[in-house]
Parts: C-alpha cells; structure tokens; sequence
C-alpha cells in the first residue's frame, strides 16, 4: 500500500539504532490522517505563536536486545504504545537510514505480523521529511532530514488501544584502530505523552579476542564479564524521558592492561582533549589478586545508635565476609575512647573471620566522637608498604572529644598516613563535617561517600567495597611522550584523576586531560604488583584536528571533571578569582550548571556579561563555608559528582546540584559559618526563608524555591556538545559572543520558509538539530549569527 504523502503527519514512537558519525537515525510511525497534529511531547509545550494540537500517546516500554559478535550486531527492538487520543489513527512505519547503508536483513512485525517496507533514497527521503515538517510546521523532525528511509504499509491504531512494534535488523559497526562502536539512538523516545514508563537495553559482546575496555560516554551501565571474551552490559529505567542516544565503546586486545586513547581537537589554534581508557586482565583467579590490607574504622556513638549502628554493622560483615586469602584486616570501633579487634593487623582465615563476625555483633552505640584518636590508632597500624592498604572511616557526626580543629585534624591524619594508605570516608547523615572527611579522602588519595538520613550504609559501603575489592595495579601513573622526543617535551597537562592511583579488577579507568602538541605518542603505564615494580607500555595519537563530532563528547566529560577540580579547590583552599572566572566560562560555554552557577540559565542572566556573571558566582561560592549540616553535605556531595563524572551527561549530576542548591538557601547553623574566614550571603532565593527545617536533618523545600531551581535546567539544552540558554524565548547559541548579537550582525531567517531549507541543506546535520528547538533559536554558522524565527 502506497503512502498518501499529501497527508502525512508524523507521530515518533520508536527509534532505532543506525550508525552514523552525526548520531542521528530514529523510526517514525507516521499518521495518515488529514489533521495536521504536531509530535507529542512529555510536558506541556511553552508558550509559542500560535497554539499547536498535539497527538496524544504513550511509550509503555521499550526493550532493545542487541547481541554483537565482532562487528556484527543483531539487534531486536520491541516497543509497546497505547494511542490516548480518541480517535483511531492510520499509520505506516518510516525508518530512517543513515547515508552509509550499514542495515541488513530488517524485519518488522506489528503485533506479530510482519509488514513489507520499501526502501527510499537519501534525495526521496529527503523531500517526504521536508512535506511533513512543511505541512505541520513542527521543527522536531529536522533531526531527520538527509537520510534514506524504509517505509512500511498503513496499520490502524484504535483509540486506547496498544501495540507492540518489534524489528529486527543486522548491523555493519564501525571500528577505528580497534574500537568498536556502537550506537542507539533513545533520544527519539522523548516524543510521548508521557514519561516512557520502562525503557530496558541490554547488549551482549562476544569477540575471539580478549575484550579490553568497554565504555559508555551516554548511560552509567552495569557491566558484568562472565569470561575474557565475554561481556554483558545493561541499562534499566522507569518512567523516564531518554534524553541522550545510547552509545557503546569497546575494544579487544592481548596483555595485563588494555588502553586506547581516543583525542579530539575541534580547534587547530586550541589545545585538543583526549581519553585514556585503561582497564586490568579479565578473568584472573582468586588467587592471582593482590593482597591488600583494609581496617575498618567505625564511629559507635550515642548517635549511631538504632537503625544506623544496625546498618553499620552488617556493612562490616559485608566487608569481612568479603576479604580474600591473603588479606588482612583490623576493625577499629571508636566514640569516646578507641577499641581494637586486634592490637595489631591480622590475616584473614577462617578463624579470624568468625572472631571477627563475633566481635562485630557486639558493637553497641554510645558515648561520644573522638575522631583524633581513632585516626591515630587506624593508620598507626600500617607498618610497610608491602600491601595496598584501605581504611574505611567512618562517622556520623563532629569531634566530640580530642582535637577538634578541622585543620589541625587533617593534618593529624596526613602525618599519621606514613605508608600511603588509600582513605574512604563515609559520612552518615548531615551532621559530619564534610569539608573535614573531604580532606582525609584527598590527602589519602581515596573518596568521599555521603550516606543521606534515608540512604542504606550497608548498601553504600558493600558498593564501594565491591569496586577496590581486588587491586590489580597499585601506586598507577601514567606518562606521555611523543616519538622520538623526550617526555620533558610533552603538552599533556590538566588530567583527571590527577596523581597516583590503583587499578582494580572489573573497573574502567576513564582519565581525561588536554595536549597541546599533535601526533603519535607512547603511554607509559607504571605501578605495583605487591612490591614488584611494573611498566607497560602503548602507542596512540593525538590528531592535529577532528573533523566530525564522533568524540565531540569527550571535551564536555573533561568540562565536568575540570569543574570539580575547581569546585575543591575553592572548597579546600579558600577563593580565587581566576578559579571562579574560569568557572563561569566552562559553566556558560557547556551549559554544565552548577549550585554556584545555575543562575545563568534564568531569564534575565545576560551570558557574555562575563564581570556580572563572576561577581555573583564568587558570592555563591562563599556558600562553601558551610560544612556541617545538609547544606554542607550536599554542596560537597554534587562536588563529588562532578569529580568521578563518568559520562558526558550532566543531567546525571542534575539532582545532586538541585539538592544543593536549595540546601544552600537553609538558615545556617551558627558553628557552619566563619570557621574558614568566609562571610555568609543572602540565600540563592534571596532570604535565607525559602525552605522550612523539619528537624532530623530532612528538610522540605518550599515549592516557590523548588520550581524556579528545576525550571533552570529546563532552560538549557545541549545539542551536538554546544549549550543553549533559553532567555526570553529564544535558543541562544553559547558560542555566539556580545559582538556577534549585536542587532546589525544577526541575520533573521524566517522558520519553514525557503531560505530555511536552504540553510539546512547548506550546514546539514550541523544545523538541523539546532532548529529542532521549540521557539526561536540565535545560532552560531560559520561565525555568523542567524536568528530563525517562527
């Protein structure tokens, strides 16, 4: 059955994976209706010229299977959809496909019966994509514009009914030096009703090569490898709007440790960025892990008592049940004085373990806070450096008892460190001192966990532990030295994680940096087996300039890793104005929004203001002088966040930022403030009144306060690894400077009209996806500003 394109109306409910270096290549099921309806969206649409209808359906699930064998991957999609509306629609399927061809053999079934599609060309795909967007003047679909597409014959879909859309397809991946990549295109799932009540997406590798790194630069994945050979990664969500594509990276080769640097270097006269992927042998014995040493140091006060000293105490049998042969361990419990399991480190046996069980279940809270002595005791038992050694501290509260100065502790617990033990501080509620268990953690080269009044310890602790269970490679650094010059010669410089580090079985190491010199370059991979030095050694490339966006996400990554560096550094070592400076232009440049700088996305923030927009970020960041309480807690737990981002996502780290800055707005508590020289400023909301303190540390957030910081990040989108700050109804392009918005610079283009498809054909999927943008949008083209306006 032909398509009547003169009626055509798009409904996209399903998308579907195509490779493409510009990531754009969803299904469609197209109405064949005479009523001109615009793509469903999730919320409300904003205010626009003239009201628009809106087809009414929802995505019940989504599941995509995909099973890849070397570069081949099969993929089955299966998705269910109720139509709302009250009528019954009439639609075919439109598939898109990207300009290289990579699908074979696809299948596509409605509700078990499968239905023919006829393959169309890039040009005749083309002019069918621009008739519906003409027709129902909805820029959404201008993602799709330039590719071919199959398309189905009309199946009905009557009112309030579902339907389950499956396809099956082989895909051709693309592989680079190795690298395999693969890529699912979720974002087309946004146009429903509502939220996609269950979206499930697990892939299956195989490879007659061992599998090295795997990485998702888009989702925070599980990955489980039940051989060498094998993996298994897995998402799940409910009721979510998929906001980024899907994608999938991963590599095969020989040898202890698997490395692949992957650079990007958009601007020739800039320096580039790259990633390093790192990642241990898979499927070593228990036997061939390295010994490590973990002393677990439990605060047992008074106010760990009830549900808390339960929870901490089946963490430390989580931990002890855990250890390895060869392991050794201690438990340390302390509150007012300090006890010990054993006076000093034991080896973990049968015995051990039962005696140590025994002794657990007999901790009780009560008494006070001495953390000045438990530290003493804890680190004054690591005698060598012969094991990694790994003390988990943790509290619930301040030092109640002993030293009690922030600074003076820190520096108490350094000198103690003499062997180099990695800390893991654990801070249980919202009345630790969390800039305090910020410095143990930095100084020990570990991390900071923050357990909320209505978070599990056990679960927190077990994952934790999970991740530095088994060290492979201790005391790790890296170096990078171009052929045939000295390393001394080298442009790597801001990398993150910073310093020394250990490997772990089962993790992927993601170091982001920056170089200023292009080329081929050796990695040199030193560290430790036990006390055994090693060095590894790899070639990469660092390229002169990137022509496509293919790893366009790996500046934004290192964007979130750098503000996290900043943040501590302000946090740790007092203000900075080139800091906070060079905070606000990394913040405006990738719409990374943090407590200190969400205020650029509201209205009235002028973005190139640059003096303002620093000024106020410098007063918000004073807001790190609160260490106690919930709001000290969750400016340092976003921090954290920001610092061990794995993804390039920062709509990841947007609830942890929301939390704190309304934590921000609650009356400070008198021992809060001052104790690093810092002055208190009026609440982000203007007074310090926006919330109301329930008591317990839980506080509830009035809705006014609640609203406004949720509604920022509404007003910023990423597209292409470039942010847009809506301000006053239009999409404005961040790279577009104060000269380039002038009046006199723009040029105003007017949405849907000849000059517009011009455009689009011109910059392709440079621009469509900018377009794609509710309302109107101020774009950046070729240094030129064009304003396209509905």
């Amino acid at each position: 059955m032909s398509v009547r394109r003169k009626s055509t109306v798009p409904l996209v409910l399903l998308a579907l994976f195509l490779f493409s270096q510009t990531l754009f290549a969803q299904g469609l099921l197209v109405n064949e209706t005479a009523v001109a309806v615009w793509l469903p969206r999730p919320m409300p649409p904003r205010p626009i010229p003239q009201p628009r209808p809106v087809a009414s359906y929802s995505i019940k699930s989504l599941n995509i299977d995909a099973r890849i064998d070397g570069q081949i991957a099969k993929v089955d999609v299966a998705q269910t959809f109720t139509n709302t509306g009250s009528t019954q629609m009439e639609v075919s399927f439109v598939f898109p496909l990207p300009y290289d061809g990579a699908i074979d053999s696809m299948t596509l079934l409605v509700d078990g019966k499968e239905f023919p599609a006829k393959l169309l060309d890039a040009k005749e795909a083309r002019k069918t994509y621009e008739e519906i967007v003409r027709r129902n003047q909805d820029p959404a679909l201008l993602e799709w514009i330039g590719y071919g597409m199959f398309k189905t014959s009309v199946f009905p879909v009557p009112a309030g009914a579902s339907r389950t859309v499956q396809l099956r397809y082989t895909q051709l991946l693309k592989a680079d030096g190795g690298l395999t990549d693969f890529l699912y295109p979720l974002s087309a799932a946004k146009y429903t009703t509502k939220p996609v009540e269950k979206l499930e997406i697990n892939v299956n590798i195989e490879s007659p090569d061992e599998i090295k790194n795997i990485y998702s630069p888009t989702h925070g994945v599980e990955i489980k490898r039940p051989s060498s050979n094998r993996a298994t990664i897995s998402f799940d969500a409910t009721n979510t709007i998929p906001a980024n594509d899907f994608r999938l990276l991963y590599d095969t080769g020989k040898g202890e440790i698997g490395t692949r640097v992957l650079s990007f270097r958009p601007d020739e006269k800039d320096d580039g960025y790259f990633m390093l992927l790192a990642s241990p042998r898979f499927g070593q014995t228990e036997q061939k892990f390295v010994p490590k040493t973990v002393i677990f140091v439990l605060d047992h006060s008074g106010s760990m008592s009830g549900k808390k000293i339960e929870q901490a105490r089946d963490a430390l049998k989580f931990v002890l049940n855990n250890l390895h042969e060869g392991d050794t361990f201690n438990i340390v419990p302390y509150s007012g004085d300090v006890e010990k399991f054993k006076p000093e480190i034991q080896p973990l046996n049968t015995t051990t373990r039962k005696e140590a069980l025994d002794f657990t279940e007999a901790i009780r809270a009560s008494g006070s806070t001495n953390i000045d002595a438990a530290l003493r005791a804890s680190l004054g038992m690591i005698q060598d450096r012969k094991t990694p050694s790994y003390v988990l501290f943790l509290t619930d509260g301040c030092p109640t008892v002993g030293e009690m100065n922030e600074m003076k502790l820190a520096e108490i617990a350094k000198n103690a460190n003499q062997y180099g033990a990695r800390i893991f501080a654990f801070g249980v509620g919202f009345d630790v001192n969390s800039r305090l268990l910020d410095r143990f953690a930095r100084d020990g080269r570990g991390q900071t966990e923050f357990v909320k009044p209505d978070e599990n310890i056990e679960e927190r602790v077990a994952r934790l532990y999970h991740r530095i269970a088994s060290p492979v490679l201790t005391d790790v650094s890296f170096s990078f030295k171009n052929k045939g010059s000295d390393a001394s010669s080298y442009g790597t410089n801001r990398i993150y994680p910073s310093g020394v580090f250990d490997l772990f079985t089962g993790e992927q190491l993601v170091v982001v940096g920056r170089y200023s010199k292009p080329g081929d370059v050796e990695i040199v991979v030193k560290g430790l087996v036990g006390e055994a030095a090693k060095e590894f050694k790899f070639d990469g490339n660092f390229v002169a300039n990137s022509t496509d966006r293919t790893l366009g996400f790996i500046p934004r990554l290192w964007a979130m890793r750098r503000i996290g560096e900043i943040l501590d550094q302000l946090d740790l070592k007092g203000q900075n104005k080139e800091l906070v400076d060079e905070l606000v232009q990394l913040s405006t440049k990738y719409g990374i929004l943090t407590p200190y700088t969400s205020f650029l996305a509201d209205e009235n923030t002028v973005l190139t203001d640059r003096a303002s927009n620093v000024r106020v970020t410098e007063s918000n960041t004073h807001y790190l002088g609160r260490y106690e309480g919930e709001s000290g807690v969750r400016q340092r737990a976003a921090k954290g966040k920001f610092q061990a981002a794995m993804q390039a996502d920062s709509s990841s780290l947007q609830t942890d930022v929301q939390d704190a800055e309304l934590a921000m707005a609650l009356p400070a508590a008198s021992s809060s403030m001052g104790a690093a020289g810092r002055r208190p400023v009026s609440g982000p909301f203007g007074s310090p009144g926006a919330t109301t303190g329930l008591g317990g540390g839980v506080n509830a957030y009035s809705a006014p306060a609640k609203q406004a910081v949720e509604s920022r990040q509404d007003n910023v989108q990423t597209i292409n690894n470039r942010a847009f700050f809506q301000k006053g109804g239009v999409w404005i392009d961040s790279t577009l400077t104060e000269a380039q918005q002038k009046p006199e610079n723009i040029v105003t283009v007017k949405q849907f009209s000849e000059e517009y498809f011009m455009l689009i054909e011109k910059y392709g999927n440079e621009l469509s996806p900018y377009l794609a943008l509710e309302g109107t949008q101020l774009v950046n083209l070729a240094g030129k500003a064009y304003r396209f306006e509905p």
